[in-house]
């Protein structure tokens, strides 16, 4: 019958479900979360193997810094780390200021977790898996390490720029973004507030 309360509720649940369904697909029938966590390994599986050159180059500290530092502008959403890093005082800064504190900063921490992974001369990074996480995806690997145990290395990705990038690295356990935000609060601090010395103070690092 048209009106029985069990064949609306039948129907209604069918409806949801393939609202529910059709939500989870995009092109070619593959579910949103898969595909995002597919785009987040990717990314990393390419830095990896990047990273992986760089350090078994042979190359000397500033040429592989020099590639570090391509890496971070092509693999990294940069001005996201670059605002969180300066906390609040990114919202009082002019966008000149932003622009050269985000440029002085990729130099920076490209110079810094460059000589950080030039410790890896003659070891490898090797992805393990990747898993979705709050709005983010969370990807796994595994440093290696001449004479060392295995550590681990976490690559936090987002597509909130447009397409997959990274945003913060967790190293045996210590989280990028928090300890920059650390110390370049206290190096801002030490400049008085003025966004202008941090700028020329990153630069000299």
């Amino acid at each position: 019958m048209p009106n029985d309360p069990v064949r609306r509720l039948f129907l209604g649940r069918i409806l949801a479900g393939a609202v529910a369904g059709s939500a989870l697909l995009v092109a070619g029938g593959r579910p949103v979360l898969a595909l995002e966590t597919a785009e987040a390994r990717a990314l990393i599986d390419g830095l990896v193997a990047d990273i992986n050159g760089i350090i078994n180059s042979g190359g000397s500290e500033a040429a592989m810094l020099g590639r570090f530092e391509k890496l971070f502008g092509e693999y990294a959403d940069v001005p996201v780390i670059a605002r969180s890093a300066l906390g609040p005082a990114a919202r009082s800064a002019s966008e000149a200021q932003l622009s050269a504190f985000t440029k002085a900063f990729q130099g920076y921490l490209a110079r810094k977790y460059g000589r950080r992974f030039r410790e890896f001369i003659g070891g490898k990074i090797e992805v393990t898996g990747a898993k979705p996480v709050k709005s983010f995806t969370e990807v796994e690997s595994m440093a290696y390490l001449k004479g060392e145990a295995p550590f681990d290395v976490r690559w936090h990705v987002s597509d909130k720029a447009g397409r997959p990038l990274f945003f913060n690295i967790i190293i045996e356990g210590v989280n990028m973004l928090a300890s920059e935000r650390t110390e370049i609060g206290a190096m801002l601090d030490q400049d008085g507030g003025d966004i202008d010395k941090l700028v020329a103070a990153l630069n000299k690092l």
